[in-house]
Parts: structure tokens; C-alpha cells; sequence
């Protein structure tokens, strides 16, 4: 499958340009999308067009959607992106208990409906939190997948680990909601603390070769997203984990 890359791993290292520039020089074909590139489309449209890349994912926090449904779909169509996953939670917004992730399943459903009436697929991106149990015993990752069960998941594998997961597992069980991945990495302890203790795809202590060949003979997923959440160098990270997933 071909690489993508998500573009908060760069946000401290434009102008967008150049990014753009790098990342289709280093043969990556996709992009994902987050907040910081919808003010300008047609800037970020023309960067595209120029280096040959797309963006067929896209990150939209669920807030968005439901109060700018109309601004998203616009967003979307200016620059081609194909599916939307909304992609975290605050502290303060997470449900404690079943019936509270039941609820906040709700919603995605209801966004998923709404982005369907135009053509556009919507789906979950996980952190580590909706990996760990509420007080009832609820696994949020498994209330929301089951209680909404028309959305798509992104994956993001290093995650799961860091909630606790078993990466193998998830991807087993809900091989047919899986529609991207995250792929990134995790360093040894102690190492790269100024990088949130982060590594470079291939770099780190993920068993990519394991995951990948799960993904790729069990899931849909169309999308394989680079992605380091604090990298201190944008093009040692975009160029290693390119080279190492390719390898892989």
C-alpha cells in the first residue's frame, strides 16, 4: 500500500510549501489533514497539485461536524478527501461509563449518516485512552465500535500499545471496521524523552513486520499513515519511515 503522511508531524517545521515539497520528493503519495490546513484550501490545493500528492483522509474533531457540517463538506471537496475521522477527545469531554461512551457513540453515528448524505465516509481515530476500562468495566474503544456500527476505524497501532492493547487483537476483532492506520512508533524507555518518548517508523520497539502483514491480509484499510506526534526532525522522521515501511 502506498505511504501517506499526517501532516500534525510537521506543524513545527512549515512553511506548508516545503513540507509538501519534501514529502513528494521522499515518495510519499497522500497526506492527511488536520485543523491548521483548512483555512486556506486553495493554498493547500495548489501545494497539492504542484507536488503531486492528495489527501484522501482527513482528521475533523466531532464539534466541527456537528456545528459546521456544511463548512466540513465544503473543506472536503476543495481538497478531495474521501473519508474524515474525528480524532480525539478532551479530558474533560470523556464519558466514565458505558452509558456515557454509548452516548458519545451516538453522535458518531449521527456524523456518520450526516457525511454519508454527501458522499463522504467518517470514522474514529484512537489515542490510548479508549483503551482503558471505565469503572463499570467498559472498554470505550469496544462501546464505540459497537455501538455505532455503520463508522469506520483509523487504527493508530502505537497507540493501542501505549493504552495497554494488544495491537494483534484489535486488528483480529474488528478487521472489517479498519479502514487506515496509523503507523508509527514507540523508542525503548528511557530514549528520545525530548520526542515524547516517540521513535521513527521501523526505528522503535513496534513489531511493524507483524502488524503490517495483520493489516494488510485481514483488514480494508486502504490508508497507511506516518505519523510521529512530536518529532524534533521533520525530514530525518518523513525519510526513515518512509525508507523502513517500504522495506517492510
Amino acid at each position: 500500500m502506498s505511504a501517506s503522511f499526517q501532516l500534525y508531524s510537521a506543524r513545527d517545521f512549515t512553511p506548508w510549501d516545503d513540507v509538501f515539497k519534501t514529502l513528494s520528493e521522499l515518495g510519499y503519495t497522500g497526506v492527511e489533514g488536520y485543523g491548521a490546513l483548512y483555512g486556506d484550501t486553495d493554498k493547500v490545493r495548489a501545494a497539492m497539485d504542484a507536488t503531486g500528492l492528495s489527501m484522501p483522509t482527513a482528521h475533523v474533531g466531532i464539534d466541527d461536524l456537528e456545528s459546521n457540517l456544511e463548512k466540513v463538506v465544503e473543506i472536503a471537496g476543495a481538497l478531495g478527501i474521501k473519508t474524515i475521522y474525528a480524532p480525539y477527545l478532551m479530558d474533560n469531554q470523556r464519558p466514565s461509563d458505558k452509558a456515557g461512551w454509548q452516548a458519545f457513540a451516538a453522535r458518531l453515528a449521527a456524523a456518520q449518516e450526516a457525511l454519508a448524505a454527501h458522499g463522504i465516509g467518517f470514522g474514529w481515530h484512537n489515542h490510548d485512552f479508549e483503551f482503558v476500562a471505565t469503572a463499570d468495566g467498559a472498554v470505550p474503544m469496544e462501546v464505540i465500535l459497537e455501538a455505532a456500527p455503520k463508522i469506520e476505524w483509523e487504527a493508530d497501532i502505537a497507540w493501542i500499545v501505549r493504552g495497554g492493547g494488544d495491537p494483534i487483537a484489535w486488528i483480529t476483532k474488528y478487521a472489517d471496521r479498519i479502514s487506515a492506520i496509523h503507523v508509527k512508533d514507540i523508542a525503548p524507555e528511557g530514549e528520545c524523552t525530548d520526542e515524547d518518548g516517540w521513535a521513527d517508523v521501523g526505528e522503535g520497539t513496534m513489531d511493524w513486520a507483524g502488524i503490517l502483514d495483520a493489516v494488510r491480509t485481514k483488514t480494508k484499510a486502504a490508508h497507511f499513515v506516518m505519523e510521529h506526534d512530536k518529532p524534533n526532525d521533520f525530514k530525518r522522521f518523513a525519510t526513515r519511515s518512509i525508507n523502513n515501511y517500504k522495506a517492510l
